[in-house]
């Protein structure tokens, strides 16, 4: 009976024990090992210096030139300990362990050294052997066909073909190219008169002349934008459960479409929009570019609870999107360990989050004119100078010619007026009384909450500020000023109404609010500047902690002089909203006329300062001094600038959108430190990583020399360089492949954002190294591509099914015909709106939102795309300047597989649903364009030539007679909207 629980209990203790080692390789050694020696010998690195890897057991049981470096249970025999120790070799080079350490290794060897790694790790994959990692090279050109045109495009993919035995098929028709052309670059197709006008022209340069035609057309950016949109999940709110919308989203879009437009050079391209404020800060309106790094999802919940944790996962989605876009591989699989396919390593991983460890999300303003961006940057210059105390900046003779002639303006000082109060009220339980000398005094029970309202009189003819001055009292907790705990108060608002005894100017006998210029005060506490009671923000406030048991003053400016007559009254109201009885305990209020440059709240220690005789001063004095008139002047002269505009981006300052309309302005500061996570674990940092990309790419450096490390937008400029690189393979074969796939249905390479083991083979790889090079050597354009593949014969071909081919290569890999493709949600919506007249070719500007947007349910919107009123008489822009949700679709959208943008979306889906016949035949958008394509055509002939840009045949003229008869002419445009003749191009 005993022998059970026994046996049971020394199971436990050996199985405990065994557990406990484990954990204490997992947790401490392992760590340690991979921080301090993988770089010199792991397969990992390639490096194994002395022959000696520690990245598996094999690995220091056999050890390297000197043995096994570990032996099991005796920490004195081994040469691992040896060194660390420094007694013999000394490891690592850069310096000894900490003791602790040291101790966790002698501890684990002497415990039995166990290691629950495999036994064997193999050398990760080598970039060498794999296609898309292979330098780039301009391929040699097949030998040319006797009786063909022989365009480099067509020989590689007859290459191919012969070698299968496939003929390829005959050209499409002038109609057919011309449609296919048309919504291949502009999304829209041609009208019928340019469809009957292009089959009549059988000019041997018909079909380059319209493609320059196309390519020319502003359309062109807003159809080729989408794909790019598409390709790095752009939207325009959060996502995740508090799906916020991003009011200045838009400009980041309309900024891709007018590159597109422009040709802008694929090296430019992806330079302006990592680094747009690095490369071009002469150029203010490419600060729209960065709307790419503010492309993806927002975890607002995650901001606000879990801020590590935010702060990687953000950074893990913009190294994921970056480096899926512009290099087609997926460096986010590296994340918690080496990628398993790749060869990428957690370092490069880590690496690319460190480039992004500077910026966060958010609106972010720019000045649409240099000369106003130039002189914001200056005077941000001497803000940044004033904060820092740089006395470089402050003691040169500009800056002190300013604080002297500031100086003088204050020894005239302002004349300050008691305002006489009339009536002085509460809202809540405070008791408010004026004592015999003027003093306003707050008692009884004290409210969590309360505002005062006082009514004044002043003899003065002009006011330009108020001055509201706090008096500390020993009655008061702490001396006051405050009726709080520990004497703060906090005042929400201040507010002032004139009443003149006009009931047009007077609004309901409160007055007519009056607008201030700016507010001062002596002191702010950290957080809750005196700003903040003139903001008009409930939420916000002005507090004095920890300076209390002090008395205190603020200024009021008023944005214009104020004119008074006899009978005129100031209402002041005095809010104090925060709650916790932060609450004004005595205060005064007073007036003045004096002019604005003598207006102005003093810090003590600068009063103490101006006391003292200006030859005396010492260095720091003349510091502090300047400082403040510094700040002051450029504060003074920022906000005389015109407002900025702003786009949803990344950048080191930005307004972090955390409610609808409302955002807060958030400083990173220095980038944040990065470090390699244990297995992806946020609580086991290990090594610290710096700015870095991908060492597979051999002929480029992978680790970034930067001149100014804690320059974050340095940092984003050498990644930037490193994708952009004419060596880079991975960059210029990824934008031929989409350019590919984007024309022919289909890519080169059938997984555009992977080049990686897990992703597809290239069908045709020497053709697209000859694209990539012809890319490259264009000088990164766009558009010589676009014509190089339009006057193929590849793209020429005709759509038709061949079953003698088809057995031969079923999905047409090989090109042997065109791919039939149906119209895409932007392409249909767009389509339906131009044949029913009802489409607007306004480009640019803010987002159309076709949807009834309702009360908010935990901060997101309720939307209804449902009780959108189409029958509104007015024109629709295209699709792309929809309003689109990242977490609340559009259902018709959707239904026609428009991608969901929580996700990238490098290629769109095709679905046949009896829910997508259903939307297509029934959705009140189809009916109401059905209505207003049958009162636009009057008539069947026009309407069917109006959709299907044709003329009807003798048959159908009598079908479509006869079906208009028994219903409607808007049934039959319901009927040919929902045709597969419209719905495909061939």
């Amino acid at each position: 009976m005993i022998r059970v629980p026994l046996l049971t209990a020394t199971i436990a203790v050996v199985f405990s024990h065994a557990l406990w080692a484990d954990d204490l390789f997992v947790e401490r050694i392992e760590p340690l090992l991979k921080q301090y020696c993988y770089e010199c010998h792991s397969h990992a690195s390639g490096k194994m210096k002395g022959g000696l890897t520690l990245d598996s057991r094999s690995g220091w049981a056999e050890g390297g030139e000197s043995g096994p470096a570990i032996v099991p249970g005796e920490p004195e025999k081994s040469l691992l300990v040896s060194a660390i120790r420094h007694e013999s070799l000394e490891m690592p080079p850069t310096g000894r362990l900490a003791d602790e350490q040291i101790t966790d290794v002698v501890r684990w060897i002497h415990e039995g050294a166990k290691d629950p790694r495999s036994a064997v790790v193999e050398a990760r994959p080598s970039s060498g052997d794999w296609w898309s990692l292979k330098p780039l090279v301009r391929p040699e050109i097949p030998a040319s066909i006797k009786g063909a045109r022989n365009q480099e495009i067509d020989l590689f993919i007859r290459q191919k073909l012969d070698r299968h035995s496939i003929e390829p098929s005959p050209e499409a028709d002038r109609r057919t190219l011309l449609t296919r052309l048309s919504f291949d670059l502009i999304g829209l197709p041609p009208s019928i008169e340019e469809l009957e006008t292009f089959e009549r022209d059988d000019s041997p340069d018909a079909v380059s002349k319209k493609v320059d035609e196309l390519l020319a057309s502003p359309h062109y950016g807003e159809r080729w934008a989408r794909h790019w949109l598409d390709t790095i999940h752009f939207a325009e709110t959060h996502g995740y459960e508090h799906d916020l919308p991003r009011d200045h989203a838009w400009r980041y879009r309309d900024y891709v479409i007018e590159s597109f437009n422009r040709d802008t050079p694929w090296g430019r391209f992806i330079r302006e929009q990592l680094a747009a404020d690095h490369f071009f800060p002469e150029e203010p309106l490419l600060m729209r570019a960065l709307g790419f790094l503010g492309a993806g999802t927002f975890d607002h919940s995650s901001y606000n609870t879990a801020p590590i944790t935010f702060e990687y996962l953000d950074r893990d989605d913009l190294v994921t999107q970056t480096m899926a876009a512009f290099t087609s591989t997926t460096a986010n699989c590296a994340r918690c360990h080496a990628h398993k396919f790749d060869p990428i390593s957690q370092e490069d991983y880590y690496a690319l989050q460190s480039v992004f460890a500077g910026i966060i999300e958010g609106n972010v303003g720019f000045d649409e004119d240099f000369s106003v961006a130039a002189d914001r940057r200056r005077w941000q210059s001497l803000l940044t100078a004033a904060a820092t105390k740089d006395s470089a900046v402050l003691l040169m003779p500009e800056q002190q010619a300013l604080t002297d002639a500031w100086e003088k303006n204050q020894s005239v000082g302002a004349i300050w007026e008691p305002l006489v109060v009339e009536s002085v009220s509460a809202t809540d339980s405070t008791v408010l009384s004026q004592q015999f000398d003027g003093v306003l005094v707050a008692d009884g029970p004290r409210p969590e909450k309360d505002t005062y309202t006082v009514t004044t009189v002043t003899s003065l003819e002009t006011i330009t500020a108020v001055r509201l001055d706090l008096l500390s009292d020993a009655s008061l907790p702490m001396g006051g000023p405050g009726r709080q705990d520990n004497g703060n108060l906090h005042l929400s608002e201040f507010e002032v109404h004139l009443v003149t005894g006009e009931r047009d100017k007077d609004t309901a006998s409160k007055g007519k609010p009056l607008i201030f210029r700016g507010a001062s005060a002596d002191f702010d506490q950290s957080g809750w500047t005196v700003a903040h009671a003139i903001d008009g923000n409930p939420a916000t406030a002005w507090g004095i902690y920890p300076s209390v048991g002090e008395s205190h003053r603020a200024i009021f400016e008023f944005e214009e002089a104020l004119a008074m007559s006899p009978h005129n009254k100031l209402i002041v109201s005095l809010k104090q909203l925060h709650g916790g009885g932060h609450l004004i305990g005595r205060w005064t209020l007073s007036a003045t006329s004096s002019p604005r440059t003598s207006l102005s709240v003093l810090p003590q220690a600068i009063e103490a300062i101006l006391r003292i005789p200006p030859e005396t001063r010492s260095q720091d004095d003349k510091v502090q001094l300047a400082a403040l008139v510094v700040n002051a002047r450029a504060s003074e002269a920022i906000l005389a600038l015109p407002a900025q505009l702003m786009v949803y981006a990344a950048a080191k300052k930005a307004g972090i959108v955390l409610a609808v309309g409302g955002s807060d302005v958030r400083d990173v500061g220095s980038p944040k430190k990065v470090s390699l996570l244990h297995r992806g674990d946020f609580d086991t940092p290990m090594a610290d990583a710096s700015p870095g990309a991908l060492e597979a790419v051999d002929a480029i450096e992978s680790r970034f020399v930067l001149e100014h490390p804690d320059r974050e937008n340095e940092r984003r400029g050498a990644l930037a360089d490193w994708i952009a690189h004419p060596d880079n393979p991975l960059s210029w074969r990824s934008c031929a492949n989409r350019v590919w796939q984007h024309h022919m249905g289909r890519g080169i390479c059938d997984t555009p954002s992977d080049f990686g083991r897990m992703g597809g083979m290239p069908s045709h790889p020497e053709l697209l190294d000859w694209l990539a090079c012809e890319l490259r050597d264009s000088g990164g354009s766009l558009k010589h591509l676009h014509r190089l593949i339009l006057s193929s014969d590849t793209y020429r071909q005709q759509s038709h099914h061949r079953a003698d081919a088809e057995a031969l290569d079923a999905d047409n890999s090989l090109l042997w015909r065109m791919n039939r493709q149906r119209l895409d949600a932007e392409s249909y919506r767009d389509t339906v709106l131009y044949v029913s007249n009802r489409l607007s070719t306004t480009m640019g500007g803010v987002s159309e939102r076709e949807f009834v947007s309702g009360k908010p349910v935990q901060l997101t919107p309720t939307i209804d795309y449902a009780s959108y009123d189409w029958t509104v008489p007015h024109k629709h822009r295209r699709s792309i300047y929809r309003f689109v949700w990242r977490g609340i679709p559009d259902p018709f959208m959707e239904s026609l597989d428009f991608p969901d943008l929580g996700l990238l979306a490098p290629t769109r889906g095709f679905s046949a649903s009896s829910l997508q016949s259903l939307s297509l035949y029934n959705n009140a958008f189809v009916l109401s364009c059905s209505e207003s394509a049958a009162a636009a055509a009057g008539n069947i002939r026009s309407l069917v030539r109006n959709i299907l840009r044709r003329d009807p045949s003798i048959e159908e003229a009598q079908e479509f007679h006869d079906f208009v008869e028994k219903h409607s002419l808007s049934a039959l445009a319901r009927i040919l909207l929902n045709s597969n003749e419209f719905l495909f191009i061939d």
